[in-house]
């Protein structure tokens, strides 16, 4: 099959293929008389893989060693829980990082009257006031002067 079937198989766009294939993630599919790519079930299989590994948030340099211990027969599972429950805590540590800056920002929103005047304590805030923080959204008035 063509890059194009390939893509629509796998769930991967045509220009990620040939991403994935310059660095060496996937193996350059051989080529037809014509020039064109030739992906077979096991390239399209390789790339599903590949897709799922990225929408679960993995690395390409973490793909790599998951690809490594999916072709590798004397592999142990140990060593494929090992790397998922490292991404897990990374995953988890992103997640407070994104709670703590949606925390601020709503501090911030709930600060700002969002009426006529100028002042805003989100400009402020991004302008340098108190230190981004969840743990001192409690700096942030609640209420400014008219």
């Amino acid at each position: 099959m063509n890059i194009g079937e390939a893509s629509r198989a796998s769930g991967v766009s045509a220009k990620m293929i040939r991403h994935y294939e310059s660095i060496g993630l996937v193996p350059r599919a051989d080529r037809q008389d014509s020039g064109y790519r030739d992906y077979g079930p096991e390239d399209v299989h390789r790339l599903g893989f590949v897709r799922r590994a990225r929408d679960l948030g993995f690395s390409l340099d973490r793909i790599r060693v998951l690809l490594g211990l999916w072709g590798d027969p004397s592999r142990t599972s140990s060593e494929v829980k090992a790397l998922a429950l490292t991404h897990i805590k990374e995953l988890e540590g992103k997640a407070r990082h994104l709670q703590e800056m949606a925390d601020v920002l709503r501090g911030l929103s709930l600060a700002c009257d969002g009426d006529e005047r100028p002042d805003c304590p989100i400009i402020a805030g991004l302008e340098g006031g108190p230190r981004l923080s969840s743990r001192h959204s409690r700096d942030w008035p609640t209420s400014h002067s008219s």
